[in-house]
């Protein structure tokens, strides 16, 4: 595993925002949802694909928080512009558990 400095780490803009919004996705390859979430008033909506319709339903997604990074830069997922990474870790069966906070936090919150 390499290391990075933490001055670099630091340039990854990690926060928590709450989902507004979950679709099917079927135009990509792979299973995914869409997600809007909102990362508070300085950031706004930012939309972003997700793999997790093999351990999610759509409605135990709305008004939930997760972790995200913002700054990767925009990825097309078939046509879909995905602009943040939800941040979730494989299960035993490889299906992603999304990063969530462990209590209610204000979205937009950065990780330090």
């Amino acid at each position: 595993m390499s290391t990075i400095g933490y001055d670099e780490f630091e340039k990854v803009d990690i926060r928590v925002g709450t989902i507004v919004e979950a679709e099917e996705f079927p135009r990509a390859r792979k299973p995914l949802y869409r997600l809007r979430i909102d990362f508070g008033s300085d950031v706004g909506i930012r939309q972003s694909a997700a793999g997790l319709p093999g351990r999610y339903r759509l409605d135990e997604l709305v008004g939930r928080q997760v972790i995200a990074v913002l700054n990767l830069g925009v990825r097309n997922i078939a046509g879909f512009e995905s602009q943040c990474l939800t941040l979730g870790l494989p299960d035993e069966d490889g299906e992603t558990i999304l990063l969530t906070p462990t209590c209610l936090v204000p979205d937009g919150g950065r990780l330090f």
